[in-house]
This record gives C-alpha cells, sequence and structure tokens, in this order.
C-alpha cells in the first residue's frame, strides 16, 4: 500500500500517443495464453489468417460517413479528438438512449475486437462499447460489452476494447450511451482486429485474512452463510492471490509459517500464488523500507547474503509443501530502495551517515533476490513493484532506467494505483503501455482499492483512509456499485492498453474488515482498521456487488 509522501520527483505532461492500428493489434491476448506470460501472443499455429476488415471513417474526419446514430439526445462532430481534429460525440438532454453503431460484413470467423479511444461521464456507468449481431445473426444479439469508464477526473482520453466471437459474417461495433440528463461520452480513431482483449489476472491480496479470522471476523455468502473467504474469491472468478512476507512481524503474521499455511489454502482454491517480499519486519513503501532489526549493522555485502537466504528460506518451505508461486515481488513499492539506508535511491535521511543514491548496493539486493527465486523454481516471474504514478512517467523510467542499465533481472513490471492518491486511469494507462514498451515486459498492478461507504463500521471507529467526498474519483461515488465500477474500470483499462502488455489487476486488502485486535500497526495490538470502507464485505461481512466484477470474460 502507498502512503503519502513529500519527496519531491518529476512530473512530464501527459499527451497521447500514436499508433492505434499497432496498439490495437498488439493488445491480444490468445485463447490459452499463461496469466504471466507478460507478451503480446501471436496468432495459433495452423489457424486462418483472417480478411482485413474496413472501419468506414473511423477518426469521424468524413462526417462519420458509414456510421448510424440513434435515439435521444445529441449526437455531435466536434474538435479535441484523441490523435486528430474530430470526435463523434453523445450528449443526453432528457433521459433516453443514444447509439451510434456501423455494421462490419465479410467478417471472417473467429474472435475480433472493437477498441476506440474513449472519454465519459456525467453518471455511473452511463455508456458502453459493444459488440452486436456477430454471433446469432440478430441486430441485437450483444455478443461483447463493456462499460466505458468515467474519465471526469482528468478529461483523459482512454483505448478501450471489447471482444465477440463472431460465427458469421458480420458484427457491429457500437456506441451507447443510456441515462439521466447530462450522460455523456465521446469516441475516436475506432479500430476492428483479429484477436481477443482478456483480463487475464484477476487478484487479490489476502495477507491479512488470517489474522482477521484468528479475531473472528465471519464472511457470508450471498445467502448469509459463513464461508471461506478464500473459497468465495474463488467462486467468484479471482485466480490470484498475493502474499506478504516479513521477516520477524512482531504479532507473528505474514512471517514464513503463515505465508505457507495461506499459500496451501490459495492452491487448494485452484488459484495462482504472488508472493510478495518487504525485507523487513513491518509494512514498507515509499515512506518507510525499514531494515529488519536482526540485520542492523552488517555490510551491504552481508545484507545481499540475507535477502538472498530469506527468500530462499520462504520458498524451499513453500516448495516442501508442493508449493510453487507463480510469481515473486522482490520488494514492495521500492521506488526509493529498500532496507534503508543501505538500498536508498536518493538521501533518505541526510542524518544516518550514509550519503547519496546506494544504486550500486540496490542492484546488488534485487539481484540476490531474484537469484534465490530462479534457484527454486526457474518459471517463476520476478515482479519489481513501484508505486506514485501521479509523479509522472519520468520518476518510473529513471528508476527502472537505473536498474535495467545495472543489469537486474526481472519478468514483471508492477504498480500501484489508488485513483484517490495516483489520480486519472488515462495517467495509469499511459503507465501501463510506455513501461512496457520501454523495458519488453508485461505489467500488473498488484495494489488497488476504492470505498464502497465513507462510513466508518459502527463497531470500530478508527479513522479511515478515505473519509470525504472530495478524496473520491470522480464519477465514482462511495457506494457498493461505485465501487464494483471502479474495480472494473480498472481492470478494462489495464487489459485494453495500447501494446496488449497489461496483464491484470490484484486488488488490496479486500477481505480487511474490522475486528479488534486485527489493526493496522503489528507492534501496536489496540490500533485500528483503517480499510474496512474499502473491502469487498461490508460491516455485517456480507459480500458486496465489487466480488462480481472478478468474474472471467
Amino acid at each position: 500500500m502507498t502512503r503519502p509522501t513529500s519527496t519531491p520527483r518529476p512530473r512530464i505532461d501527459r499527451r497521447g500517443r500514436r499508433g492505434l492500428v499497432v496498439g490495437a493489434a498488439l493488445a491480444m491476448t490468445a485463447l490459452g495464453a499463461g496469466l504471466l506470460s507478460g507478451a503480446p501472443a501471436t496468432a495459433a499455429p495452423g489457424s486462418a489468417i483472417p480478411r482485413p476488415v474496413v472501419v468506414q471513417d473511423p477518426g469521424f474526419e468524413q462526417g462519420a460517413a458509414g456510421w448510424v446514430s440513434k435515439g435521444k439526445g445529441t449526437t455531435t462532430l466536434e474538435t479535441g479528438g484523441h490523435d486528430s481534429a474530430t470526435r463523434l460525440t453523445h450528449v443526453l438532454s432528457t433521459v433516453g438512449t443514444a447509439t451510434t453503431s456501423q455494421k462490419l460484413k465479410k467478417v471472417t470467423p473467429g474472435w475480433w475486437t472493437f477498441s476506440a479511444w474513449v472519454k465519459s461521464g456525467g453518471g455511473l456507468a452511463t455508456s458502453t462499447l459493444s459488440l452486436t449481431g456477430c454471433g446469432t445473426g440478430s441486430s441485437t444479439d450483444a455478443a461483447g460489452t463493456t462499460v466505458v469508464p468515467s474519465t471526469e477526473s482528468d478529461d483523459g482520453w482512454l483505448h478501450l476494447s471489447v471482444s465477440a466471437e463472431v460465427t458469421h459474417s458480420q458484427c457491429t461495433p457500437t456506441l451507447t450511451t443510456s441515462g439521466a440528463a447530462g450522460a455523456w461520452a465521446s469516441i475516436d480513431d475506432v479500430t476492428f482486429t483479429p484477436g481477443r482483449v482478456t483480463r487475464d489476472v484477476r487478484g487479490a491480496d489476502l495477507s491479512g485474512l488470517p489474522r482477521n479470522e484468528d479475531r473472528g471476523a465471519v464472511y457470508l455468502d450471498a445467502a448469509g452463510r459463513p464461508t471461506d473467504a478464500v473459497q468465495q474469491l474463488a467462486d467468484h472468478g479471482a485466480n490470484m492471490v498475493r502474499l506478504k512476507v516479513w521477516v520477524d512481524p512482531t504479532d507473528g503474521y505474514n512471517d514464513q509459517d503463515d505465508v505457507v499455511a495461506m499459500a496451501a489454502r490459495v492452491k487448494a482454491a485452484g488459484m495462482q500464488l504472488l508472493v510478495d517480499f518487504h525485507y523487513s519486519d513491518r509494512w514498507t513503501d515509499p515512506g518507510a523500507q525499514t531494515m529488519p532489526k536482526a540485520w542492523l549493522g552488517l555490510s551491504a555485502p552481508e545484507v545481499a547474503t540475507k535477502i538472498h537466504d530469506h527468500t530462499r528460506s520462504v520458498l524451499d518451505a513453500l516448495a516442501d509443501e508442493g508449493i510453487t508461486p507463480d510469481a515473486v515481488q522482490v520488494g514492495n513499492e521500492i521506488n526509493p530502495g529498500m532496507v534503508w539506508p543501505l538500498g536508498q535511491t536518493w538521501d533518505v535521511d541526510p542524518s544516518d551517515g550514509v550519503s547519496g543514491a546506494q544504486w550500486s548496493n540496490l542492484a546488488m539486493f534485487l539481484t540476490a533476490g531474484a537469484t534465490a527465486v530462479k534457484e527454486v523454481s526457474p518459471t517463476t516471474q520476478v515482479v519489481l513493484h513501484l508505486t506514485n504514478i501521479d509523479d509522472g512517467i519520468d520518476g518510473l523510467t529513471w528508476w527502472f532506467d537505473e536498474a535495467t542499465s545495472r543489469g537486474v533481472p526481472f519478468d514483471l513490471i508492477g504498480l500501484s494505483y489508488y485513483g484517490y492518491w495516483h489520480g486519472g486511469l488515462s495517467g495509469m494507462q499511459q503507465a501501463v503501455t510506455t513501461l512496457s514498451a520501454r523495458y519488453d515486459r508485461g505489467v500488473l498492478i498488484v495494489e488497488t482499492s476504492y470505498p464502497w461507504t465513507l462510513e466508518d463500521d459502527p463497531d470500530h471507529t478508527w479513522e479511515n483512509v478515505v473519509v470525504a467526498p472530495s478524496q473520491l474519483v470522480a464519477g465514482y461515488p462511495a457506494t457498493p456499485e461505485g465501487q464494483a465500477a471502479n474495480f472494473r474500470a480498472i481492470q478494462d483499462v489495464v487489459a485494453s492498453a495500447p501494446g496488449g502488455r497489461g496483464i491484470g489487476v490484484v486488488a488490496w486488502e479486500p477481505a480487511w474488515t474490522a475486528v479488534d485486535g486485527a489493526g493496522w500497526d503489528p507492534d501496536d495490538p489496540t490500533s485500528g482498521n483503517a480499510w474496512e470502507n474499502q473491502a469487498m464485505w461490508d460491516h455485517d461481512g456480507r459480500p458486496l456487488p465489487a466480488l462480481d466484477e472478478y468474474a472471467a470474460d
């Protein structure tokens, strides 16, 4: 999880990028591809090469030729397009529905994807992209639908995709806006390409679940019956669980034994496993990368050995139980480095006797952890995890340029994204696109969350992280429906990122409901929970609609 930091980092202008056709063509995920492959899929061997399908006037520069608009409200062509002068916009003046569509013919059977650059606002889930008439020949058959996310927070363009399996020779891409007066949506630069876009990783960080359960937390199903939260997530469609590891935590949770026990439950539920090493005795993030107490006073090479041996010990313990992690994070939100001060990327504390950035040490530490991962399992993917997307893409590329120039080995890029801290979805999507292209790696959002209410659990009134309407992302109210819509929007934006390297999203601590003794501070059993209004079970343990957004495409 990210905590606010005052450390200045560079910002850049976030402008749209060209290359719609190439991006859309690469953004296809082949059926059966591994969840953590991190690479754009290619056509299956022996598959037929689809005939190109021409979308007439895809950028709306020719008066929307070939497009048909119907319904209430106003459909106009206006200036301010994504990568050109013009965009098509729906604006509802009264309650109703407006559609714009184009029927495409002579489509080769198979999976096809409709992509476009979009904006929307004026209500929750008021606009959609859809492919209709692709399967049965019915003009109203909705083969695939994706909600256009709200862009009211930053007015940024989003690349959005929806896929459908065509079983005969036609399909109709459609923009629909439906709702109250004031709902609107804009579309530009449409493509229709062979292949499929999917939300491959749909994960949950459940690091705090064992402690919650031990303190009496109950998780109910839709019928009000107590259930296993791990299994309930799997039943809803989650396919990955993230578990953090601390070296010697005061309260005994999130240590090696705890992680092994939880990992067994994860694998028994049929889900993938992401292990998150903090290399500390407690929380690490941009504001705290505390050296484990037992490692204090060691030299940098000695700390590197400790990192290797700690990583190896946990993974060997998992292997002894027949468990192989699918991915391992070497460090958690390590923009400022880790195991301070020896692994800092800037002078965090001028009074600690270690001055300036220690990139050589950090590279040694990261390599030690990655080496231990591959010693135990060469197929396990190594993840390097950063945050603070809102500080601009330069703050991320600076870090990865430094790491790659020193030969740090890794397979995937992990990012934290909390809309109420890190800004609009367009900045996040640009980060996914830029990082994946620059470093030739898949990108996984390993942390995200959003509130379903601004009210405290009445029995546990520790002040929450998100408490005020001013903190919310525009277009997403703090309601059960708003939380679900935000979670799904993040998944869709990652999956639709140009380049096809956004591999999924992991929700942070969706099972952290409020119970006595399961608070924030592992050193203080009386500390409270500042997160229960962002859980995916309500204050009474009942499941919230966000769980339904784990369902596979």
